[in-house]
């Protein structure tokens, strides 16, 4: 049995799937499988694959069914306790995978990221998601940071995340919804525990032809959808009451959904001098400096700044708040 099966769907990738599938195979950890399914590929993928002599690789052909589905297919032909994703475009660097499993293993936990640098195919780096990466790199970075904000975006990297075998036992949803999302805010329910190894050992292709910008699993209202379902489903279940931070946009949105699910409102607390001491949708405003110690109504945090949702963090730890565990960040 290998020490790690690397799981990786394919689909018309002939560009870069021998780079991406090199990349696993000349990992500094060489005990593994790299398991690439074929979903119905109409181009020279598999022809490319054809060229890579190496025994460790395995290839399997499936008709066109979809990213999910090739998934899961290839999970259920790898050997290993320890499962990697990959993705047909992307780059891993050659310590990744042993510097996650140690990761795994020195910690305890279930799941492992990295941090990643996201690059066109030229090489070069995304100016317009610097923003991104720069939160995917340090503001989800430790185990209660991943926690507390998953229900703003998902905190890894999905073709970075290297597990233990029960995380993929629950599948990926081949549904409406972004399935690697999904899947994590399940896990995570479920009690799985989340890290992330704090260097880049991931290059992420962004193209315009990748299915995150193209497919409607991926767009603003399914990302949408995936949070308030799982939220309602995990931290809310059976929830009446809630405290939100937030009278702006964001905040106005998340009111008047939690009251949609009969949960009340009890105060809002924000800022801004104009809205303290007025109602929206029913609930009082009132000023955060007068946010009163925990007394176990869950806290809703519905800003949009990454900046700001740090202030926030750490005037509700003074107030007896536990990010993750009493208080969710939301986008």
């Amino acid at each position: 049995m290998p020490q790690v099966s690397v799981i990786l769907p394919a689909f018309n990738a002939e560009r870069t799937i021998a780079r991406a599938v090199e990349s696993m195979l000349a990992q500094t950890l060489t005990d593994i499988e790299v398991i690439v399914v074929d979903d119905g590929s109409t181009d020279g993928t598999r022809q490319q694959l054809t060229t890579i002599d190496d025994d460790r690789l395995k290839v399997i052909d499936a008709d066109h069914a979809g990213v999910a589905a090739a998934s899961n297919r290839a999970f259920q032909h790898a050997t290993s306790q320890f499962i990697a994703r990959m993705d047909a475009d992307d780059y891993s660097y050659p310590t990744r995978l042993q510097r996650q499993i140690d990761w795994l293993n020195e910690n305890r936990q279930d799941v492992v990221g990295c941090q990643v640098q996201i690059v066109h195919r030229d090489g070069f780096s995304v100016a317009s998601l610097q923003r991104y990466e720069r939160w995917i790199n340090l503001e989800t970075l430790s185990a209660n940071q991943i926690m507390a904000l998953r229900f703003v975006e998902l905190p890894l990297v999905n073709p970075t995340i290297c597990a233990r075998r029960k995380y993929f036992e629950h599948g990926y949803r081949d549904d409406h919804l972004p399935e690697d999302y999904n899947l994590m805010l399940q896990a995570a329910e479920a009690g799985m525990t989340f890290g992330k190894v704090d260097d880049v050992l991931f290059d992420w292709t962004d193209s315009s032809g990748r299915l995150t910008r193209n497919d409607s699993r991926y767009s603003n209202e399914a990302f949408m959808e995936c949070r308030r379902t799982n939220l309602m489903a995990g931290p809310l279940a059976g929830v009446g009451i809630v405290d939100v931070w937030g009278a702006g946009r964001t905040g106005k949105s998340w009111i008047r959904w939690l009251q949609s699910q009969q949960i009340s409102v009890r105060r809002i607390l924000d800022v801004d001098p104009k809205k303290i001491g007025h109602h929206i949708h029913g609930s009082p405003v009132i000023d955060c400096e007068a946010m009163l110690q925990s007394d176990g109504v869950p806290l809703i945090v519905a800003v949009g700044t990454d900046r700001i949702r740090q202030r926030i963090w750490d005037h509700v730890d003074l107030r007896g708040h536990v990010p993750g565990v009493d208080t969710w960040f939301v986008a």
